[in-house]
């Protein structure tokens, strides 16, 4: 009788291999299309900015990107996200844009809770591909302007916090959009520091050719969506999003942040990359 090496019959081997394998592959699919999906996590990060202005030492960031709203499907984890945004006492949120799918008309129940989202110095947003695909832009716009977002398509606005003067810079969406960060920044004095909002994040590269960037944040990825434990290997990437896929990056005095987003594209699948809020909070120089 063939035998293998734990001296059992190989047939047996070769039959306990496969449950084995069965089952891991049950669990993976399980976690991936059931649990991670709804899963939220909550990022903490400093971000160091070399150039930050004393008054905004301190000042804290939610970023949220990529609902790609499902009513129902994504009722539950859109209502865990408000909640903690609720708890945070934010100075500022960011929405990165791809509020929806394909369906514009997902915008009115999304809304109807991310307008109860507050913070000391304001929500802002900006398109993402999905949104500029698939609906009016003035009237998403309008939409959230309604619901008390400010909305910026190659724009910006200035905040004065603390004493100090930010500037908060929109971008249109990239992939087949109108970005122009010439006029998002025009009329920005050059000692102001300027947080980005552009959701394609390898646009990065872009933005910082017309000056620093304090921080740019960013959606698109999904971080991945589904990616190797452990490791952390994404193996499928997005046009405009193969260079910063998720978390910090930095070049020179300018920064970037790549959120994993919230919702998914395609099968409603995340498996090593749940479902992300972002809180930063700016600082001149790393805690000791």
């Amino acid at each position: 009788m063939e035998t293998g090496g734990s001296g059992l019959p190989a047939a047996m081997n070769r039959r306990n291999a496969l449950r084995l394998l069965a089952a891991s592959t049950t669990g993976v699919v399980f976690d991936g299309a059931w649990i991670e999906p709804a899963r939220l996590s909550v990022t903490q990060q400093d971000v160091i900015c070399k150039r930050l202005p004393s008054g905004m030492e301190g000042l804290r960031i939610g970023l949220l990107a990529d609902f790609h709203f499902r009513p129902k499907e994504d009722d539950a984890l859109l209502e865990r996200v408000i909640q903690r945004v609720g708890q945070e006492n934010l100075d500022l949120i960011a929405l990165t844009g791809d509020f929806m799918n394909k369906d514009p008309e997902v915008l009115v129940p999304l809304l109807d809770r991310l307008k109860t989202m507050t913070a000391n110095h304001g929500v802002f947003a900006v398109m993402g591909n999905h949104d500029g695909w698939n609906g009016n832009p003035a009237k998403i716009r309008r939409q959230f302007e309604q619901s008390g977002i400010s909305f910026l398509i190659n724009e910006h606005s200035q905040l004065s916090i603390r004493g100090d003067t930010l500037a908060v810079a929109g971008t249109d969406f990239v992939w087949l959009g109108k970005p122009d960060p010439a006029r998002a920044l025009r009329g920005i004095s050059a000692d102001v520091p300027v947080l980005a909002l552009v959701h394609e994040p390898d646009y990065f590269d872009v933005m910082i050719r017309h000056r620093d960037i304090l921080l740019q944040l960013s959606g698109h990825t999904h971080g991945g969506q589904c990616r190797i434990p452990l490791i952390g290997y994404s193996p499928i990437t997005v046009k405009y999003g193969t260079k910063y896929i998720d978390g910090g990056f930095s070049h020179g005095d300018s920064n970037l942040f790549v959120t994993r987003g919230v919702g998914t594209t395609g099968p409603r699948v995340r498996f090593a990359c749940p479902p992300e809020l972002a809180i930063l909070t700016l600082r001149q120089a790393a805690l000791v």
